[in-house]
């Protein structure tokens, strides 16, 4: 039997592609193509991955679509970039381009082009032998509408096309396998209310996004499917508006992902507590609140938390950090985040760093770059 290196096994699902053990003693939840889980931009990458409620931006479309009506430029672009996981595999790498356009004072539309590359992964058979390499890819295509239904509320929808291929033309347990591919959709919302906090004028904002609703995803035909890495983010955000475009914003993202968590398994593969982890979509989502084995605690470990600071200065230049959290049961990424911004008329630079706290994290080091665009915009 031919079989792929662990690297790329360890980069195809999920929280196993970044956790940190606790002592060998974790409850992960593994999904499918965890690539649509990664920041995709500067700017949130930044503030600790924090987004779903931020003032919104050309990359609002992953964070939350229904954002993009309250832009104010009305024709948008940018381009991220970022090297992944470098200390684990080299050549992997992210990219992710991105479209916004407003069609009237009540109705926005926005697209974007997700390309993760894996690197080159080499390919052994059962004796070791080496067979050549692959250079497993994955991306996504999406397209988004937001609508206005008030001077300070939205909704969005966003859909999304996913290929992923991981073992091209490799024949593993004799079976041929195939690029997997999958539907899925986002629905948001968006509120924000002009307040005055401390005797300035402030913003104070609130977002919900529910990602990756969609199909399974299999590698053989008629073989496994996995679920996507549906995701509940749920956000707020609250900007105090300085002097001369200046301000400060903090914020708060909380994310769970809503699909099975793994049952406890005896040597036999027999469920000793829990619930089966095979099931439907549906069934998958809504009872991904109530089917932790070690019941409402363990729910509990599962929200990982996003928080970020950001400050303008004179709407030309920006500071931001932040820090993640996940807990150690459920993958223990924790790291802080820094970044910068510079604008310059309609061009805006973003540059983000993570600092991790494990020692070796493959998380160390990394990058993210972004560069925005607007067309005919108006200065913020």
């Amino acid at each position: 039997m031919k079989h792929l290196s662990l690297s790329l096994l360890l980069l195809s699902f999920s929280a196993v592609a970044f956790a940190q053990t606790n002592n060998g003693t974790t409850n992960i939840i593994t999904t499918a193509v965890p690539f649509l889980n990664i920041s995709p931009d500067a700017r949130s990458g930044a503030m600790g991955e924090a987004g779903v409620a931020l003032s919104p931006d050309v990359n609002a479309q992953y964070w939350n679509a229904s954002k993009l009506i309250f832009l104010e430029q009305p024709t948008s672009f940018s381009l991220s970039y970022s090297p992944w996981l470098r200390n684990l595999v080299p050549g992997i790498n992210l990219a992710n381009l991105t479209f916004t356009h407003k069609l009237d004072e009540r109705s926005a539309i926005g697209a974007s082009l997700r390309y993760f590359n894996l690197g080159t992964v080499d390919w052994y058979d059962e004796n070791q032998t080496f067979l050549g390499t692959l250079n497993p890819n994955e991306y996504s295509l999406d397209a988004s509408y937001s609508r206005k239904f008030g001077p300070n509320f939205s909704m969005g929808l966003a859909v999304r096309y996913i290929h992923s291929n991981l073992t091209p033309g490799v024949t593993l347990n004799s079976q041929q396998t195939v690029p997997g591919n999958a539907l899925a959709a986002d629905v948001s919302l968006f509120s924000r209310t002009p307040t005055q906090q401390f005797d300035r004028d402030a913003i104070f904002a609130f977002g919900v996004n529910i990602s990756n609703i969609g199909s399974k995803i299999s590698y053989v035909n008629g073989g496994t499917k996995y679920f996507l890495p549906t995701n509940l983010k749920i956000g707020a955000a609250n900007t105090w508006l300085l002097d001369e475009g200046s301000k400060i914003t903090l914020a708060l993202d909380l994310n769970k992902l809503l699909v099975p968590t793994p049952p406890i398994r005896n040597a036999n593969g027999d469920i000793i507590n829990g619930r089966d982890d095979n099931r439907s979509v549906v069934s998958g989502i809504f009872s991904s609140f109530s089917d932790a084995p070690g019941g409402f605690n363990e729910e509990m470990k599962e929200i990982s938390y996003s928080t970020g600071i950001e400050v303008w200065f004179k709407n030309q230049f920006a500071f931001r950090g932040g820090y993640y959290y996940e807990n150690p049961y459920k993958g223990n990424r924790q790291y802080a985040t820094l970044g910068v911004g510079l604008r310059s008329g309609d061009i805006e630079i973003d540059f983000s760093y993570i600092v991790t706290k494990q020692e070796n994290s493959p998380l160390a080091n990394m990058l993210h770059l972004s560069l925005g665009y607007a067309i005919d915009g108006s200065k913020k």
